[in-house]
Parts: structure tokens; sequence; C-alpha cells
């Protein structure tokens, strides 16, 4: 299952990142992308019980499955916005699952992409598009 949802309930979109359509964000630093579940996301899968992370130094393309998570209702991938170079994982996450629903965009990130090519992050929605994405 493919993280995507559609419900309208106004969940938290920021304005400083760039989301998919499968409801996962990335945040830009210079050549790297910050990845993870959007509040839209983690607000469906309702109590997130278990994360599965990409290791440092995989390769992937845009779209591959970087891991997953368990919630108490379902099971969803989570695929990568961008291709490039795991630099970093969030393994603080593998203890505490609910920063995933606590804090989905500071505390809950997911991992760092070293992308292959910075201005692929051009074809994902804005926060604008996004909102209307959701109905919001």
């Amino acid at each position: 299952m493919r993280l995507q949802v559609y419900m309208a309930d106004k969940s938290e979109v920021r304005e400083d990142l760039r989301y998919t359509e499968g409801d996962e964000w990335v945040k830009v630093e210079g050549a790297n992308a910050r990845i993870g579940i959007t509040d839209h996301a983690q607000y469906q899968l309702t109590e997130i019980v278990f994360v599965e992370l990409p290791s440092v130094g995989d390769k992937v393309k845009e779209g591959d499955v970087l891991g997953q998570v368990e919630s108490v209702k379902t099971v969803a991938s989570i695929h990568a916005p961008v291709s490039g170079e795991i630099v970093e994982v969030n393994a603080e996450l593998e203890d505490a699952t609910q920063l995933l629903n606590e804090s989905p965009y500071e505390e809950g990130w997911v991992a760092v992409i070293k992308m292959d090519d910075p201005s692929s992050v051009e074809g994902l929605f804005d926060a604008a598009a996004y909102r209307e994405k959701l109905g919001e």
C-alpha cells in the first residue's frame, strides 16, 4: 500500500516543503533532500508502531520503496521522492516511532538523500498544489 490518502482533515502543510502524490514531504538542504511522511499521512495511518528504515549508502531511484511504516491500522511503504544516495537515516525512529505521529516535519523525518539532480524537486507539489490535492 502506498501512502496515499484524500480526506480533507486540515492537516498541516508547510510552505517551505515539497510534496509527493504518495504523501511524502521533501525539505531541500543544498544538494540534499530530507524526507518524511506528511502530517496528513500520519493522521490517516493513526498510531504508528513500527518503522523500517533504509540504510546509509543505499542508492535509490525516484519511486523506489525506502522503507515501511506499520500502524495499528495498516502497513504503508515510504517511496523515494528523488533519486540519489541515502546519506543519513533517523535511527531514533526505531525506538521512538511516535515521533512520526507527534512531529512528522521535525523529529519524525525518515532519511536524507544526496540528490543526483537537485532540480528534480521542481516536479513535486508545492504547498498550494498539495493542499489542492488534499481538497483543502
